[in-house]
């Protein structure tokens, strides 16, 4: 049986690399944003269900999320009506994926693992975190949304301290280096967890 890690963090603080610095360690890891884009491209099944209820969100056969933020943005009802057909699907996928890596350890990178309960499913989480300050820096740096779009997204995330304090490990992502040697102390740590268990 795996040791099963949740991995989360708001939006621009580090929570792709730091998963990726745990697959360079050896450990199988599920990314919640693939298994969207999965879900979401053309045959992905989500595609059929999303466009029975918002057909103008289908493009080439496939669910564009820019589409799917404008009917979110025009429709107060929307975003819950995508929650409902969509967790379940990415649920089932988390399941594949676990069913088929029995490794000692399996990471989950979920951006909103305390906002959808997840970590009632994890044996442990990590959560990754840099100041506000460098958060928005990093963010409005990609040139990919706005001051006020990062603003919507934040408030609909539970705030950062509170999932910090929520969390059984904290990596702070301020270099790649020091956030490499975190992975590894958690691990060393988990590892000393499961020999004891």
């Amino acid at each position: 049986m795996s040791f099963r890690l949740g991995l989360t963090g708001s939006i621009g603080m580090g929570k792709s690399t730091t998963a990726a610095l745990f697959a360079d360690a050896g450990c199988a890891v599920w990314d919640a944003d693939a298994a969207v884009h999965r879900l979401y491209s053309a045959g992905g099944s989500a595609v059929a269900p999303i466009e029975d209820v918002f057909p103008h969100a289908i493009r080439d056969g496939a669910v564009s999320r820019d589409a799917l933020r404008d009917v979110i943005a025009s429709d107060a009802t929307a975003l819950p009506r995508i929650e409902a057909i969509v967790h379940p699907l990415v649920r089932a996928d988390r399941e594949a994926f676990r069913a088929a890596n029995e490794g000692r350890i399996c990471v989950f990178d979920i951006p909103l693992l305390f906002e959808t309960g997840g970590e009632a499913e994890m044996d442990a989480v990590a959560c990754v975190s840099i100041p506000r300050d460098e958060q928005r820096r990093r963010v409005l740096a990609r040139g990919t949304m706005s001051a006020e779009d990062l603003d919507r997204i934040l408030a609909r995330q539970m705030p950062n301290a509170e999932k910090v304090a929520r969390s059984d490990y904290v990596i702070i992502t301020d270099t790649v280096e020091h956030a490499r040697e975190q992975v590894h102390r958690v691990l060393q740590d988990i590892e000393r967890r499961m020999d004891h268990a």
